[in-house]
């Protein structure tokens, strides 16, 4: 319904922000500036450590925490996007992104016709099973949020999600504690591609790194059982792997807006052990490279 609603109205200047050149306000791109097929990492100092394995980079835009590098690689137009850190900014660039191909900048209008964009997120995380040691990669199976962020927006789930929601709540009590969790699975369009050398599970997407992932410095902890609770989930072939700060957002966003998403983990750090890989950069750019050569010789 909403969508039906805004196909017929004019977005105010107000909740479409446009800067002086037309861009949209946060990612400062314009539809001509990114491709189909959509990278996003966290830090924007990874986005060039993506961008170095194209053939050739066409254009290059900043602003903020967000920088964006499009270009070709084996035949295929890519951008790559710097996303920052949480789901408050998950919220940004996926409104943005799908702005970019499914309104009409000029007439402020949602497209008759929309397109689908395929979002793979390359990021790191901390592994919650000792089967998915430091050094290794996960792909997310679905995103479940503890963060609130998808609370905001009408949601829907099929009755998987219901399911694994229903059992997650009930082992955790986190509803009653903290915010209401939330579950999207990735897209089945993509994870098909992404499976010799990934461990695949559930990924917990926490509002912050400390406390919300159950590390203890200075402060106490008002749930210091959640990561053993995590760890201990399981609903059938399901189990949590890891968690991390954007997957929930980008699924959930994702599934609302008609797009493709991914999330795949280098896994840097094991909280199980209590190990921290010893060069996560290696392992990230070996993430990097695994994941574009499957998106070359691929029919994403």
């Amino acid at each position: 319904m909403l969508n039906l609603i805004n196909r017929f109205m004019r977005i105010a200047e107000s909740e479409l922000i446009l800067n002086e050149r037309g861009a949209v306000y946060h990612l400062n791109l314009l539809p001509s500036e990114i491709a189909s097929i959509i990278i996003t990492v966290g830090d924007p100092d990874r986005v060039p450590l993506v961008s170095r394995f194209f053939d050739q980079i066409d254009m290059r835009q900043s602003h903020r925490e967000f920088v964006t590098h499009t270009g070709t690689l084996g035949g295929k137009r890519i951008s790559v996007v710097s996303t920052g850190i949480g789901t408050d900014n998950i919220d940004i660039v996926m409104q943005e992104l799908d702005a970019l191909v499914n309104i009409d900048l000029a007439e402020r209008r949602v497209k008759q016709q929309l397109h689908q964009l395929n979002i793979i997120r390359i990021g790191t995380c901390g592994s919650l099973q000792k089967e998915a040691p430091e050094d290794s990669f996960i792909v997310s199976t679905h995103g479940l949020g503890i963060d609130n962020l998808l609370n905001f927006y009408v949601i829907s789930n099929n009755d998987e999600e219901k399911n694994l929601l229903q059992q997650f709540i009930l082992h955790t009590q986190l509803s009653n504690r903290f915010a209401q969790p939330y579950i999207a699975a990735g897209a089945a369009a993509l994870l098909k591609h992404f499976v010799d050398g990934f461990h695949h599970g559930i990924t917990i997407t926490c509002p912050g790194f400390y406390g919300p992932q159950g590390r203890m410095l200075r402060l106490g902890l008002a749930y210091p059982e959640l990561r053993e609770r995590l760890t201990s989930f399981n609903s059938g072939s399901h189990r949590i792997l890891n968690f991390e700060m954007e997957t929930s957002g980008i699924y959930g966003l994702g599934k609302l807006l008609g797009h493709n998403c991914i999330s795949l983990s280098a896994v840097v750090a094991n909280r199980v052990a209590g190990s921290f890989s010893k060069d996560a950069g290696k392992t990230v750019n070996n993430l990097i490279e695994k994941t574009l050569n499957i998106i070359t010789s691929t029919n994403l």
